[in-house]
Parts: C-alpha cells; structure tokens; sequence
C-alpha cells in the first residue's frame, strides 16, 4: 500500500505535537526522532511522485514523436 505525502507529514505533525508536549526528555527525543523520520519519508514519497510524473510525461512526448505517419499506397 503506497502511502501519501500527506500521510507522512500527518504523522510528523503528530510527532511534533507529542514532543511539544513531552515532560521527560526521553519522550520528547523519541518525538522528535519520529517527526524527523516522518519527514524524511516524505520527502522521498514527493520525489517518488515528482520522479513518477516526469517519467509518464517523457513517455508522452517519447510516443508522440515515435507516431509515424501511414504510408499509402499508390
């Protein structure tokens, strides 16, 4: 199941909230260790999606320059 960007920094944004409201320090490190990995993922996710489209967009371009035109018959 392929997770979304949004996803990601919904539970960073969870993480963070759970940091600010730490008390023992080893709580808040945790935290702050989880929202750093949440955002790192999805940084990868956006990549992932950016790298997606440019490659559908050139197989796009790629067909569109491959069409040859039919050759008729005379």
């Amino acid at each position: 199941m392929a997770q979304t960007v949004a996803f990601y920094i919904e539970r960073a944004e969870e993480s963070a909230e759970e940091a600010r409201n730490a008390t023992l320090e080893n709580v808040k490190a945790r935290a702050l260790r989880s929202e750093a990995s949440w955002r790192q993922m999805a940084s990868r996710a956006r990549s992932v999606e950016e790298n997606r489209a440019r490659r559908d967009r050139e197989k796009v371009a790629s067909a569109a320059t491959d069409i040859s035109p039919c050759n008729e018959q005379k």
